[in-house]
């Protein structure tokens, strides 16, 4: 069974979605960026592909690449066809986040102090006063280090056009990027044949990156500052990301009953006494933070952070107070943000929104639900969602009485068909959904864009939900770079584990051990 047979029905079940496909244009001829892949591809059977990807399913569950679904530790499911992104394009991604991540910071900065953005009618008082992330424990307050964004992920799709738009915004606690560094291991070895052909740009440098800017945003008059990566602990989905960041970063993985505020600064608890600590790369949502702050009954924080950080005892990134800029309703105004701080034109538009406060919209979207896709602003990981033509009657009619009882809490926007790739399902190729997080890492002085991030991809067919926690997977990402003197990536020879280069990285049984005991 060669390619053909792979993809024997491809062209007609990509003709059914409507979307704009990735790797083929129409015709399934492959695009330019692709052809290497195609080639690659062509040369296996069935066999060699199921193969290689049980290969790439152990070696996740051997090096802990799980997550949380329904309650079981399952392998992250990571597709063998890679998602490639010609450097043309990435240059417009690259542009359009970081100007995203630029007004964001802006937004916030304002919002916590002057509100000059309500003052000049750009945006409505209530608007942010009523989000539910806006915390007014922070008015007032300018981080220590000067920056609100240190790490963003803005999830981008592309439309039924191949145009790029933006779909929603994270800047409280973005997660994902492990899975970005993991895939790329398992793919070099997954498709090796097309791996070496092409001039892919590295994603390794993520951690430096993130721990430079991490030291460079610490506390004024600190030297030679120390970072801790915040864990909310072992039961936390994306604790297998904690470890692996804290460990490729070289810097201690703390709990809150690890830390102790004293004086307005903060002090992690070491066999050797207590150590200083100046930059809390956080993990835990704002309102676990600080039980004297927020949450009361929290134990996963630790009292006295957010008294430090506002006397600039300590950084914390991403800044305390950010989900504000993380609301669906705020998303909707983004575009105005970038012109109102930046003085520029949005380089990545956004998906037509519906605000639903508005009587307009509000009229429209409750005559045409059926059609369209309705958010929660407040939503993260696909929770609320509805889609309207895949919902019942009942579903509609209940959405439309909450819709009624709260326009605040709701956007609708048109069903986007996302653009898809070939992805295998059973024994051949189909397309299925896919979107994009960029990750980007904000110094204050520089934005740097992973070059790359995280494609998840809906993995029933017709699905557009992409997210982990509703079954979805991830494919690798490869952005092309344009000249050869740019850095790419080397074709891996045996590569090390992290864990023979790393010496905190936890041993996969004393973990195994430790975690069965905290259950216990």
């Amino acid at each position: 069974m060669g390619m053909s047979d792979l993809f024997q029905d491809y062209s007609e079940a990509a003709g059914r979605t409507g979307a704009y496909d990735e790797m083929f244009a129409p015709g399934q001829q492959a695009r330019p960026s692709y052809e290497q892949v195609a080639d690659a591809l062509r040369k296996l059977s069935l066999a060699d592909v199921s193969a290689r990807a049980d290969s790439m399913a152990r070696t996740f569950l051997d090096r802990g690449v799980t997550f949380d679904f329904a309650g079981e530790e399952r392998p992250f499911p990571l597709d063998i066809v890679p998602r490639v992104i010609p450097a043309a394009e990435w240059d417009v991604m690259e542009r359009g986040v970081a100007q995203r991540v630029r007004a964001l910071e802006a937004f916030l900065n304002d919002v916590y102090d002057k509100m000059t953005v309500v003052s000049d009618g750009v945006i409505p008082r209530q608007l942010v006063t009523t989000s539910a992330h806006f915390h007014r424990q922070v008015h007032g307050f300018e981080p220590a280090g000067g920056v609100r964004v240190h790490i963003s992920g803005i999830d981008v799709v592309r439309d039924a056009a191949g145009t790029f738009r933006v779909l929603e915004d994270n800047v409280r606690v973005p997660s994902g990027v492990s899975y970005v560094l993991e895939n790329r291991r398992a793919m070099a070895k997954g498709l090796p044949e097309a791996f070496g052909q092409q001039l892919i740009r590295p994603v390794e440098e993520y951690p430096r990156r993130l721990l430079s800017a991490l030291r460079k945003t610490a506390p004024s008059g600190v030297d030679d500052p120390t970072v801790v990566v915040l864990t909310p602990g072992v039961f936390n989905s994306a604790y297998f990301e904690h470890t692996l960041l804290a460990g490729l970063m070289g810097v201690e993985l703390v709990e809150g009953r690890d830390l102790i505020c004293r004086g307005n600064r903060v002090y992690m608890r070491t066999t050797a006494g207590e150590q200083r600590v100046d930059v809390i790369y956080k993990r835990i949502d704002d309102d676990f933070l600080d039980p004297l702050q927020f949450r009361a009954d929290s134990m996963l924080g630790c009292p006295g952070l957010v008294n430090a950080a506002r006397a600039g005892g300590v950084t914390i990134a991403n800044a305390v107070g950010n989900g504000v800029a993380d609301d669906k309703l705020v998303y909707s105004y983004v575009p105005d943000l970038i012109r109102y701080y930046l003085s520029e034109e949005p380089i990545i538009a956004n998906v037509d929104t519906f605000r639903l406060e508005e009587k307009e919209a509000r009229e429209y979207t409750l005559d045409n639900l059926a059609e369209l896709v309705v958010k929660p602003v407040d939503g993260s990981g696909g929770k609320g969602l509805v889609i309207g033509p895949d919902a019942s009657k009942d579903e509609l009619d209940a959405l439309r009485q909450r819709i009624i009882a709260d326009p605040r809490g709701w956007i609708a926007q048109p069903v986007l068909q996302l653009s898809t790739v070939p992805t295998l399902s059973g024994d051949k190729f189909g397309p299925r959904h896919v979107d994009l997080r960029p990750f980007a890492v904000n110094d204050g002085d520089n934005v740097w864009v992973l070059p790359g991030g995280l494609t998840r991809v809906a993995l029933k067919e017709g699905s557009l939900i992409v997210n982990s926690s509703q079954g979805g997977g991830s494919k690798d990402t490869w952005v092309l770079a344009d000249s050869p003197q740019m850095p790419v990536e080397s074709v891996p020879r045996q590569s090390i584990s992290v864990r023979e280069r790393v010496s905190v990285w936890p041993v996969e049984s004393n973990w195994r051990d430790r975690q069965s005991e905290q259950q216990q």
